[in-house]
C-alpha cells in the first residue's frame, strides 16, 4: 500500500520546505520503498511507494501525464487486459498500473474511474483546469482524506499529516465518535471537524472556493443472472470466486492469508492453492496466519484450521491470544493514534504479527472479511419474504412462507410481520435489542447522535429496487463503515486484500435469486455448495463460530484495578458521552461474571484511551467536540 500527500495553495505560493519535510516523515513509515515528488509555484504532492506487484517496481509516481495532469495512485488494477482492448493509446507490456490510469485518464476523462476495477485510490491534479480530483473505488478498501480552507486545500492517503502539520488544535466530530459505539461513523466523516473522507464510488472535485462530490459508479438492480439448474450457479460461482482469488494472487513476494478455521478464510486458502497447484498464481507462495485460545470452550479453532494445513501439506504461522492482556492498548504505529481504529488492543499479538510478516517477507495479507455478509451468512427469509411482497407474488409467498415456517418453528404471520415492518420506519415498532444505544452514554449525547448510535438505519422502498437488493446495498454500506475505520498499517506495513469484496463477484451475487444464496436449513447454500470437494466438508459444514465472551470477562476481572482507576476519572465523561456511574456498574456486572453488551464496552474504552492520547499530544481540546 503506497501513501500520497498533497497541497495546493491558492494564493500562488508554494509550500515551505520545512513543512513538506515533515509530511514526508509522517508518510515514510507506511511505505519504505522510497519517495519521489511534483512541484509546481503552488502544487506539491509527495508520492511514498510501496511495492506489491512486478510491475510496480517500475512506475513513476507522480506520473504526469500527456495533457498535462498529475496522477497520484495507490492502488491495485484488476482489469488490465480488459483496458488493453478499449484504449486507443497501446500501454507498453508489463508497465505499471498507474500507466495504464493515466492514458485511460488522457481518453475518458473522470469517466474512467468507473472502468477501473481493483482496491484503489487516486488524486489527479489539473493544471489547465486549476482542479484536484480525488477519488476512491467503488467499494472504497482505502484511504483518502482531504481538508479545505480558505487559502489552500490538502489530501493524503494517511490522515496524520492533515492532523499533525495543520498546528491548531481540532474540534472532534461527535457523530463519527456516536458511530464508533455501534455500527461505525458515516464513510464520509473523519474524527475531526474540517477533514473530509472521500465516500466509496465517489469523486470529489476541487477548486478555489467550491468542491463538489459526485458518484460515479453504482450497482445496477437491473443486472439479473438466471442459470438453468443448481449446478450452473454452482460453476458459474467458483468461476466468479477463483478469479477474485486469483487476483489477489498478483504479487512478487509470498503471501500471507488468515487462516481462522471458519468457512470464509478457509475457502479463501483452498481456492488459493488450486490456483497454485496449476500455475494460475502470480506470487511465489502461499503462506498462512491462524490465531487460536486453547482455554476459550467457545472458540475451538484449532481442529479447523489444523484440517485445512493437512490439505495443504504444510504448517503456518499460530499465534496464542488466550495469555495475552487485551487492555494493554497501544497505537500500532508507536506514534499518535490519529482514529480509535489506530490502536490495538494487545501488544503481544502485535509484536508476534511483525516478526510472522518480516521473517517471511509478506507484503499482502488475504482477508476473509465480507464473505459472512456477502454471501447469505444470515439464515433469514426476510428479503426473499419482501421481494414477493413487493411484486405482489400472493401465491409463491404463501408457499414460502410454509416452508420457512416449518424451519423456523414459527407462526407464518411472524416470518410476514418481520418481512412488512422492512417497509416501515424504524420508530414506528421501535429498536431491536441489538440495536440499543449502550445503557451507559449520556441520554443528551444519545439524543444528538440517535441515527449514528443505532446504525443509519433505513427501509425498504416499494417502487424501488427489489428488497434483497437494498439489503445487500445496505450490508455493503456497514461493511465499508467499518473498513473505513481499518487504520493504515505500519511497523509492519502491508496491503490488506479481501476476496469477498470483488467488484465483479459482488455483481455476481447481487444478481443471482436469493433462494440461491439462502435457503430452509442451509445458510450461504451456494457458496457451501460450489466449494464441496475444495474446502473439508467439516469446515464447509461446520456450525457458525461462537461470539467470543470469555476471554474478555475473564481480562475485565484481571485488570479490574486499573479500570476501576480508569472509570473514575473519565475523558467521555467531562465531555458528556459517558455516565460514568452508569458504565462502573456494567464494568461491576462484568467482573461478577454477569452478562453484559460486550462490544460496546470495550469500544468505549478505546475510545477513552484514544481520547486521552489526543488531550495529551495537544491535537484536541476537551472543551472542543461537536
Amino acid at each position: 500500500m503506497s501513501v500520497m500527500f498533497g497541497r495546493w495553495n491558492f494564493d500562488g505560493k508554494p509550500a515551505a520546505p520545512k513543512y513538506l519535510d515533515a509530511a514526508r516523515e509522517i508518510l515514510s513509515p507506511y511505505a519504505s520503498d522510497g519517495c519521489s515528488s511534483y512541484s509546481s509555484e503552488d502544487v506539491s504532492i509527495l508520492y511514498h511507494a510501496f511495492h506489491t506487484t512486478k510491475e510496480s517496481h517500475c512506475e513513476t509516481q507522480p506520473l504526469v501525464t500527456r495533457s498535462g495532469a498529475v496522477i497520484s495512485w495507490d492502488g491495485r488494477l484488476d482489469n488490465r487486459e480488459e483496458l488493453f482492448a478499449e484504449l486507443k493509446e497501446s500501454p507498453q507490456h508489463g508497465c505499471a498500473d498507474v500507466s495504464i490510469v493515466a492514458i485511460a485518464y488522457d481518453q475518458w476523462g473522470p469517466e474512467c474511474f468507473g472502468k477501473l476495477i481493483g482496491d484503489w485510490a487516486l488524486s489527479v491534479w489539473n493544471p489547465n483546469e486549476r482542479s484536484v480530483t480525488l477519488a476512491k473505488d467503488p467499494i472504497g478498501l482505502r484511504h483518502l482524506y482531504y481538508t479545505m480552507e480558505e487559502n489552500q486545500v490538502a489530501w493524503s492517503t494517511i490522515l496524520d499529516p492533515l492532523v499533525l502539520l495543520t498546528g491548531k488544535t481540532f474540534t472532534l466530530d461527535e457523530e463519527y465518535i456516536a458511530g464508533w459505539f455501534s455500527f461505525f461513523p458515516a464513510t464520509h466523516l473523519t474524527p475531526y471537524v474540517g477533514i473530509h473522507s472521500v465516500p466509496p464510488s465517489s469523486l470529489v472535485r476541487i477548486q478555489p472556493g467550491r468542491q463538489t462530490t459526485t458518484q460515479f459508479w453504482h450497482f445496477d438492480p437491473a443486472k439479473k443472472t438466471s442459470c438453468r439448474n443448481d449446478a450452473d450457479y454452482e460453476e458459474h460461482f467458483r468461476a466468479v470466486f477463483a478469479k477474485s482469488v486469483g487476483r489477489r494472487l498478483r504479487s512478487d513476494t509470498p503471501i500471507l492469508a488468515e487462516l481462522s478455521g471458519g468457512v470464509d478464510s478457509s475457502a479463501i486458502v483452498c481456492v488459493a492453492d488450486q490456483l497454485f497447484a496449476r500455475g494460475l498464481a502470480e506470487a511465489p507462495k502461499l503462506d498462512t496466519l491462524s490465531y487460536y485460545d486453547d482455554s476459550e470452550p467457545n472458540w475451538d479453532e484449532r481442529p479447523y484450521f489444523t484440517l485445512i494445513e493437512e490439505k495443504l501439506k504444510r504448517t503456518g504461522y499460530h499465534i496464542d491470544v488466550g495469555s495475552q492482556n487485551m487492555f494493554q492498548f497501544a497505537f500500532a504505529g508507536d506514534r499518535l493514534a490519529t482514529t480509535p481504529g489506530s490502536y490495538v488492543r494487545s501488544i503481544g499479538v502485535r509484536n508476534q504479527f511483525r516478526d510472522c510478516v518480516n521473517a517471511q517477507g509478506n507484503r499482502v495479507l488475504l482477508s476473509g472479511t465480507g464473505g459472512d455478509e456477502t454471501t447469505g451468512g444470515v439464515p433469514t427469509p426476510t428479503p426473499e419474504l419482501a421481494d414477493l411482497m413487493a411484486g405482489a407474488q400472493l401465491e409463491t409467498l404463501t408457499h414460502r412462507l410454509k416452508v420457512w415456517a416449518l424451519h423456523k418453528r414459527k407462526p407464518w404471520f411472524h416470518l410476514l410481520f418481520e418481512a412488512a415492518r422492512g417497509f416501515f420506519p424504524i420508530a414506528l415498532f421501535g429498536l431491536p435489542r441489538q440495536m440499543q444505544p449502550a445503557p451507559w452514554l449520556h441520554p443528551t449525547f444519545v439524543e444528538r447522535n440517535r441515527t449514528a448510535l443505532v446504525g443509519y438505519p433505513s427501509r425498504f422502498q416499494v417502487f424501488g429496487p427489489p428488497p434483497s437488493f437494498q439489503e445487500n446495498l445496505s450490508t455493503l454500506l456497514a461493511l465499508q463503515r467499518q473498513l473505513a475505520c481499518t487504520a493504515a498499517p505500519s511497523n509492519p506495513s502491508y496491503e490488506l486484500r479481501y476476496p469477498f469484496l470483488d467488484r465483479d463477484l459482488l455483481e455476481f451475487l447481487y444478481a443471482v435469486p436469493r433462494e440461491q444464496l439462502v435457503r430452509p436449513g442451509h445458510r450461504r447454500s451456494l457458496m457451501r455448495r460450489s466449494l464441496t470437494g475444495i474446502v473439508p466438508d467439516q469446515v464447509l459444514n461446520r456450525k457458525r463460530k461462537a461470539f467470543v465472551s470469555r476471554a474478555p470477562m475473564m481480562a475485565i476481572s484481571a485488570e479490574w484495578t486499573s479500570l476501576l482507576e480508569t472509570s473514575q476519572n473519565m475523558v467521555t465523561s467531562w465531555i458528556g458521552i459517558v455516565d460514568a456511574k452508569r458504565l462502573l456498574a456494567t464494568l461491576e456486572d462484568a467482573h461478577r461474571g454477569r452478562e453484559v453488551p460486550i462490544v460496546p464496552l470495550l469500544r468505549t474504552l478505546n475510545i477513552e484511551f484514544w481520547l486521552r492520547g489526543l488531550w495529551e499530544s495537544k491535537v484536541w481540546s476537551h472543551a472542543m467536540c461537536r
